[in-house]
């Protein structure tokens, strides 16, 4: 027996025998699976989420600098900041750093490597400063165009006499609207007086009220005046506003106002968008996912390059449950073979024109209500399960809905992601990318809400469409997609509706020159340009300094 080894703890020494070595290892595992299931299968706060139509919330604004430098009426008050609340709140600043976590067995294999990844080494030093001047002069042109008056933050102070819409104005551009609301509770006083001037239209009334002076028809300030507060409140609802200036999508920030008291108001001018609705075809009879109409409202698409031998197969799988299902095929093939048969549809593109390409190409084609996504080495069997994936967002406000893919070893895998962007400084905002789910989703115990999903998605085709695919991203990519779509896309995943992966295992003796010729482009070198080329298209296009996930 080998000579006892000690180690002390609070003082008391202890010795330790080989038999409690192993009872102390056995602790340490057991421990750290406890740590395991607490961390991922423990009941998180909001697990399960209620996706029913209904109105969006309010937006969300970043914590201001000044927070918490009290006014001076405020500052003799004491306060304490509570920094594990404060720590949540967005801010105007961001690191990308891997975090730091408990060592446990199996981390990597259990959670992912974590990895932290700043896009500006994508760049000589030399050419970075060019290069984020002009990014900068790009995102403020952005700024300009896509931000509106209706984004701007208005608070109606306390004890204002004035009463107004806060929002939900809505006007049609040059067309008339009565504004509701307008109302002032005033204490009493000899005359009553209220001002409205706005930017993008005129002001007018639809009836003349006895005993009020009304100045300024059918311009942009209107100013109303009465002896009697009845008189004028009475007038105020007969207030109309008349766009002037057009534009398709904007607001006019009406300024309110009565003696020392000012407010603001918004009135959205826009074009209301026309709905895009398609025919869902007959249904089956009854109720429930078998009773859709799959050939009606799904189209499924793919993008093959290089293997017909595979595209042949998931044709002939997909035909097996769904026989008159339209599929799209985008063809970036050199050798190109046509595929025959009923409901197919085959695109030609360039040689080697990319991943993304193909996929813009073949979504463009599809006229139903939504496109199934499927890789072209994908194989359906009795666990494809379309009907089901239709179900959900039918019935929830997902827009698009991933399913498993089954592997040649047996594993399933639904590659949720969770996407997060945290708001940088001029150097630009950090991408944050992790593995796992938000909520399951009520009513479906098998999905959940994420931010992305894998390769086998079912999607509505008009929101796919908004979104779209650089074809700047020729053969690796993916994620890409989802990052594009945050704030567009809301993204659920099925564990229940499975596609089979064919084998990617092949003897190298074994490969033929167009199997040699794809590994070529499908699995090149992802230190070299592929990656500085995605470096680069996060740090310009989408103003990120850096990402970490793991």
């Amino acid at each position: 027996m080998g000579p006892r080894r000690a180690f002390s703890i609070s003082g008391i020494r202890v010795r330790m025998r080989p038999v409690q070595k192993s009872v102390c290892a056995l602790i340490v595992l057991t421990a750290s699976l406890a740590f395991l299931y607490l961390h991922v299968w423990s009941p998180k706060p909001y697990t399960t989420v209620d996706l029913r139509h209904r109105p969006d919330q309010l937006p969300e604004f970043l914590l201001p600098d000044h927070l918490l430098v009290p006014d001076k009426k405020y500052a003799h008050i004491a306060f304490r900041i509570k920094e594990e609340i404060l720590e949540l709140l967005p801010k105007n600043s961001c690191k990308c750093e891997a975090q730091a976590s408990f060592t446990l067995p199996f981390q990597k294999e259990l959670f992912g490597q974590e990895y932290s990844m700043e896009f500006t080494n994508a760049f000589k030093p030399s050419d970075l400063v060019d290069i984020h001047s002009k990014r900068e002069q790009e995102y403020r042109s952005h700024q300009q165009r896509t931000q509106v008056p209706l984004d701007q933050l208005i608070i109606v102070q306390a004890n204002s006499p004035l009463e107004f819409p806060v929002q939900g104005v809505e006007v049609r551009p040059l067309q008339t609207i009565l504004i509701p609301g307008l109302s002032l509770q005033a204490v009493e006083r000899t005359l009553y007086r209220v001002n409205l001037t706005a930017t993008m239209g005129t002001f007018d009334v639809a009836a003349e009220v006895e005993g009020v002076k009304v100045e300024g028809e059918r311009e942009m300030h209107l100013s109303l005046s009465a002896s009697h507060l009845d008189n004028l409140n009475r007038q105020m609802q007969f207030i109309t506003y008349t766009n002037t200036l057009f534009h398709p999508n904007t607001a006019d920030l009406v300024q309110f106002s009565t003696d020392e008291h000012r407010a603001s108001f918004s009135i959205r001018i826009r074009h209301v968008p026309p709905p895009k609705l398609y025919y869902p075809g007959s249904s089956r009879g009854g109720a429930g996912e078998g009773t859709y109409n799959i050939s009606a409202l799904v189209t499924i698409a793919t993008k093959t390059f290089l293997r017909y031998d595979k595209l042949r197969v998931l044709i002939d799988s997909i035909r097996k449950f769904y026989p008159t299902v339209t599929i799209i095929i985008a063809d970036d093939s050199r050798d190109i073979e046509h595929m025959q048969g009923p409901h197919i549809e085959q695109y030609f593109m360039p040689f080697g024109k990319g991943w993304f390409a193909g996929r813009n190409l073949a979504i463009s084609q599809v006229n139903t209500k939504y496109v199934l996504w499927v890789d072209d080495d994908f194989i359906f069997t009795p666990r494809t399960k379309v009907e089901k994936l239709v179900d959900v967002l039918e019935k929830t406000t997902l827009d698009l809905v991933g399913g498993a893919v089954r592997e040649i070893t047996g594993y399933t895998t639904t590659y949720r992601q969770q996407i997060s962007v945290q708001p940088g400084s001029e150097e630009g905002d950090c991408l944050r990318i992790r593995q796992g789910y938000h909520h399951i989703i009520e009513g479906f115990p098998d999905c959940v809400v994420t931010d992305g999903v894998i390769n086998f998605f079912l999607a509505r085709t008009e929101k796919v469409l908004q979104v779209g695919f650089d074809p700047r991203l020729r053969r690796v990519a993916h994620l890409e997609f989802f990052i594009d779509g945050l704030g567009i896309l809301h993204v659920g995943s099925c564990s229940n509706v499975v596609v089979d992966h064919a084998s990617k295992i092949k003897l190298p003796w074994l490969k033929s020159a167009s199997d040699k010729q794809y590994a070529k482009f499908r699995y090149p070198n992802l230190t070299g340009d592929i990656m500085n080329s995605k470096q680069t298209l996060f740090y310009f296009k989408n103003r990120f300094k850096c990402m970490t996930g793991n």
